[in-house]
């Protein structure tokens, strides 16, 4: 019913016996069940969809401090009508929303008022953050010719947020309801006797890497994102920690058989899903061919694995997922990944970024590299590509040069005014060369395979790439200015 209609309906809502409780064997039986439920010092009530107030007006004369919610203007005049004289309150007001504070109320009561939301479950999440330490939700609902909430649903929604339900059967005491019913009506009491625990489920996620490219499935059959693409991921169980459940993962979906060492941590996000609750998801990142092929183990739950470019992600994606990759490739460490409720599951091209990147503990690390070159443009093409590929992304372009940016570091690329002439020579005092972290040796071989197309050379070829020594597992290249990077990954085959 819209607004309009509840405005319709209020001059003869009171006619009800349960709505006005006119007569006095209605009301008492009322207020004999609002005793039980209610608290037995004053305490502060938020009575939500009031309607014209007569339970609001109840809980008032038992000295309770009332703030009534209606959405409909009609209905919350003749409300503050019945209360005059009280200390209640009425306001206008989505029940499932209402325009009160967080942690504000002891008791917050709804009658006959969940079931015409259009999210319940949300609604109930909502009202219990309204809740003080210690308070409790009092639910009157029903099953009426088959419209309704049938109470076990409502139990299961409120199981994860509350202390205990209590469950009461209203149908069989005619005199709350004027008469004799036949339907389901019933109360549930959700108390919260502690200050509540923040709870969340823990993810593991894969990334799996096979040079510049990521694996990806196919989820089918599972009830949510179906369709849409996922890295292989699942949640920990009870008593794993976070790294042994993802080498169970990935046995379990794409049956590569990781040992501890292939794995690094990637990034971790606290996410929260549309209308859903908050979960932290560890990222971990490993690289194709340790563990074997990677194959569909569960094609119940996956209609198929798929390579594609860390550079080029597709859209029809999970946008947690997304988001995720989209963090590991600028280089965060540490992401909240919030939707709104009216959010879609699905990666949406050009809609709200919902990723908020926090800045990990910065104290000493390097904050930029500025490099003096003789030709900009030139350099552009080999530390362009090569900054890229190790996920810097453009920052800044002025007349005379550009930087790149990774995270909180950058790299300036620059042909300063005050150059002296001559060319840089590595073995001179100063600075000999910069080295980058490189993901794995599949990614340093793919480098090095197309350094050469971007202006880059091979250095110490006979050494490669070992160049560094025993368990140094490197790639060293010059520019065309005679700038030396050295590449690093990590060779889980040889010992440290």
């Amino acid at each position: 019913m819209t607004t309009i209609d509840w405005d319709a309906a209020a001059d003869s809502f009171d006619r009800e016996p349960d709505h006005g409780l006119l007569d006095p064997a209605v009301r008492a039986a009322w207020a004999g069940r609002l005793t039980s439920w209610l608290p037995g010092e004053p305490s502060r009530v938020l009575d939500l969809g009031c309607g014209t107030g007569s339970l609001s007006r109840l809980a008032a004369e038992q000295g309770h401090r009332v703030t009534a919610v209606d959405l409909s203007p009609r209905m919350a005049a003749l409300a503050r009508a019945k209360l005059a004289g009280t200390r209640a309150g009425v306001l206008i007001g989505d029940a499932g929303r209402p325009p009160v504070r967080e942690r504000s109320f002891d008791v917050v009561i709804a009658r006959h008022t969940l079931w015409l939301l259009p999210d319940p479950e949300a609604a109930l999440r909502h009202w219990s953050s309204l809740l003080r330490p210690g308070g409790r939700l009092v639910l009157i609902e029903g099953v009426w010719s088959g419209t309704g909430l049938p109470a076990e649903r409502l139990t299961t929604a409120l199981a994860p947020l509350s202390e205990s339900v209590q469950h009461e059967r209203l149908s069989a005491d005619p005199a709350l309801w004027g008469r004799a019913v036949d339907d389901e009506r019933y109360a549930l009491i959700a108390q919260f006797t502690e200050v509540r625990r923040h709870r969340e489920v823990v993810d593991v996620h894969l990334i799996l890497r096979r040079g510049e490219e990521v694996l990806l499935a196919r989820r089918s059959g599972t009830g949510y994102g179906d369709g849409l693409l996922n890295g292989p991921s699942g949640h920990v169980e009870h008593g794993e920690d976070v790294r042994r459940a993802m080498i169970r993962e990935a046995y379990e979906e794409i049956g590569v058989r990781l040992a501890p060492a292939d794995l690094r941590v990637a990034l971790v996000m606290q996410h929260r899903g549309p209308g859903g609750q908050p979960r932290t998801g560890w990222f971990f990142e490993a690289e194709h061919g340790v563990g074997g092929e990677p194959y569909n183990r569960e094609p119940h739950k996956c209609s198929g694995l798929s390579w594609h470019p860390l550079s080029a992600l597709p859209d029809d994606i999970i946008a947690y997922c997304r988001a995720g990759l989209d963090a590991y490739r600028a280089g965060e460490r540490f992401v909240i990944h919030w939707h709104e409720d009216g959010d879609p599951v699905a990666h949406r091209p050009g809609g709200a970024g919902r990723a908020v990147p926090l800045p990990a503990t910065s104290g000493g690390g390097v904050h930029h590299i500025e490099l003096w070159v003789p030709d900009p443009g030139a350099a552009e093409k080999s530390w362009g590509w090569l900054l890229g590929e190790l996920g810097y992304t453009p920052f800044q372009r002025w007349e005379h040069g550009h930087s790149f940016r990774r995270a909180d570091t950058y790299v300036v690329i620059e042909r300063s005014p005050d150059l002296r002439a001559g060319a840089h020579d590595r073995r001179r005092p100063g600075l000999n060369h910069l080295a980058f972290h490189v993901s794995g040796r599949a990614a340093l071989d793919a480098l090095v395979r197309r350094a050469p197309e971007h202006g880059w050379s091979l250095l110490y070829g006979d050494r490669h790439p070992y160049a560094g020594g025993e368990g140094h597992y490197a790639a060293y290249l010059e520019d065309a200015a005679g700038y030396e990077v050295e590449l690093v990954a990590p060779d889980r085959h040889i010992a440290p």
